[in-house]
């Protein structure tokens, strides 16, 4: 049988979610800046 009233942890879920999503993006993105910088460095070195 259903339950009445109030959806469980629905709000909690969202709130994680939401968190755990902006640590990947936190992660990505920090990746993404970590490659640009090593390609600079080494678009740099081969140019000399």
């Amino acid at each position: 049988m259903a339950k009445k009233g109030r959806e469980k942890n629905t709000a909690n879920k969202a709130k994680h979610s939401k968190l755990i999503a902006q640590k990947k993006n936190k992660i990505k993105s920090k990746e993404a800046e970590r490659k640009a910088r090593l390609r600079a460095i080494i678009e740099k070195s081969n140019k000399s």
